[in-house]
């Protein structure tokens, strides 16, 4: 099936949902850290509840997000995150569904309020008694002078505002996620392997409630079956054509 064929079920789409993982970022230089040789698979994992009772546990914790930090802040947006400011300019973007965390579909131009970050954001850095918050600079900053694993005024520990290993995903974002994908008449997912739930079931749950189902992803995925196109294809250069971006 073309990418003329999904252009004109979006253009003709009153309500078009995004939903976008590490492959849409890794396309600005942001590493996959799940792939093999990635981040995650040389350092050990962190699990939340490690990270609230021991103070070794914040420390490995945060060397790694300073690890990575440069990396995401350095990042620009590209031509896959601007396929999707087209759609919203075009008055037909209902929201955009993303696993990412470092910002980007922000950053090229969709408001806050129509991008869901499942996983929680790299932006900033939250304590966790009391809700203060700093930037993840300072944070850094923080770390670099020898403060390790920073705490608040309060006492509280800070993190970085991201769903950890063992960290419950934020409700109110699973309720929004899922109204959309019921509500959608296209549904384009892009850059995921769709194998982590529950984020991989929105895909499966739109096109259940009578939604076209596009997926763009390098490799397959667990819900190819179901969609209705299926492109193997570097974001950057089919999304933008599918959407009818100069």
């Amino acid at each position: 099936m073309s990418l003329e064929k999904a252009q004109q079920w979006i253009e003709n789409a009153q309500r078009v949902v995004g939903f976008s993982g590490a492959g849409i970022s890794t396309e600005s230089g942001i590493p996959d850290f799940r792939s093999p040789g990635g981040v995650w698979s040389q350092n050990r994992t962190v699990m939340f509840d490690e990270f609230q009772s021991s103070r070794a546990g914040r420390e490995e914790y945060w060397r790694q997000k300073v690890a990575i930090w440069p990396e995401m802040r350095k990042a620009d947006p590209n031509r896959g995150h601007m396929a999707f400011v087209h759609v919203h300019e075009a008055g037909c973007l209902a929201g955009m569904i993303t696993q990412n965390i470092e910002g980007l579909h922000q950053r090229s131009g969709l408001p806050d309020e129509s991008v869901i970050e499942l996983h929680g954001t790299m932006q900033r850095v939250t304590c966790l008694d009391c809700g203060g918050e700093l930037s993840m600079d300072e944070a850094c900053a923080r770390v670099a002078a020898g403060d390790l694993a920073p705490e608040c005024s309060c006492g509280g520990y800070f993190k970085p505002a991201t769903v950890s290993f063992g960290q419950s995903l934020v409700a109110d974002d699973l309720y929004r996620a899922s109204a959309l994908c019921r509500e959608c008449d296209v549904f384009i997912a892009v850059g995921s392997s769709l194998a982590v739930q529950p984020a991989a079931g929105f895909p499966a749950m739109a096109k259940e409630y009578g939604a076209r189902l596009i997926i763009v992803n390098r490799t397959e995925t667990p819900l190819d079956r179901l969609a209705d196109l299926v492109v193997r294809d570097e974001i950057g250069t089919v999304l933008p054509e599918m959407v009818g971006m100069n």
